[in-house]
């Protein structure tokens, strides 16, 4: 049985259609169910709280989990890193009262208050910088510790700054930017590694497929020079010849999504008939 941890929360229903497309079928569970079986009898999913899945991952409770790499920096974890999910994206900075007169890390004092969930990250940052902070941790809002004078800076996570900002704070520094991170125990990578190995290409394969489409379309063979020019794909179009009365061409192509409408109207100019736009679940090199 290979075990992986779903972070239940704000990540957790991109995680699971992520798994789903990578071929492990519907996932059935209650709301308050923390284990839910696939349609492979090897793998079974654990919901657990995001910051706890680094701290599973490597004791071996799980042998994969998904998580922010935000979370695994914080944890000190020692786990293996197989792959960037592309979503959940955050970074953790530091941020300071906008009449504080703090506008950089080289203002910051030794001394200074620091309230935040990340104090081993932020430790690290500080020690790195040379500076001597007091670091509190807090879990939630720390970004109204300045205002009530509780802080001098947060290191808190942000996505656009915008709740920083209803708060007075202005960033000043980026500590680390984070994604969603497929992770695994390194004990469980030497003895289910065909498993892990069929799983991380999986999800590899849908997270390739992710802003691509397949154009199909037929052509008369006097203009695929032209066609060609058009939508030359990830390697090249793929060229058949269609049984048809004049001299036809079938020819395919994945091509990135925001260039569907013009490599289509485009294609229809040069003469291309009987298109179809195709979405693509999954890509295997």
């Amino acid at each position: 049985m290979m075990k992986i941890a779903v972070p239940k929360g704000h990540l957790e229903e991109t995680t699971v259609r992520l798994l789903e497309n990578s071929g492990i079928g519907a996932v059935n569970r209650e709301s308050r169910q923390l284990f839910a079986k696939t349609n492979d009898p090897e793998i079974e999913l654990v919901f657990v709280r995001a910051q706890d899945i680094p701290h599973l991952v490597a004791k071996g409770a799980t042998d994969l989990g998904i998580t922010g790499y935000d979370l695994v920096r914080e944890s000190g974890s020692d786990v293996v890193e197989l792959l960037d999910l592309g979503f959940g994206y955050t970074k953790v900075v530091v941020a300071a009262h906008e009449k504080s007169g703090i506008e950089s890390a080289k203002d910051i004092k030794s001394g200074m208050r620091v309230a935040t969930e990340f104090p081993n990250v932020a430790g690290r940052y500080f020690t790195e910088k040379g500076k001597k902070v007091e670091l509190t941790r807090v879990t939630g809002a720390a970004e109204i510790t300045p205002f009530i004078g509780v802080a001098d800076l947060v290191v808190d996570i942000s996505s656009t700054g915008t709740t920083l900002r209803m708060h007075g704070l202005q960033i000043i520094d980026t500590i680390l930017e984070s994604s969603a991170r497929l992770i695994a125990n390194r004990r469980s990578l030497r003895e289910k590694k065909a498993k892990i190995e069929d799983m991380t290409t999986a999800i590899a394969s849908v997270i390739r497929a992710r802003g691509r489409k397949l154009i199909l379309l037929n052509v008369p063979e006097a203009k695929l020079l032209s066609i060609k020019r058009i939508m030359p794909g990830m390697a090249g179009p793929t060229v058949s010849k269609v049984e048809a009365a004049e001299p036809m061409l079938a020819v395919q192509a994945v091509v990135e999504s925001n260039k569907v409408y013009e490599i289509v109207r485009k294609a229809k100019q040069a003469g291309a008939r009987d298109i179809l736009v195709v979405p693509i679940e999954r890509i295997l090199p």
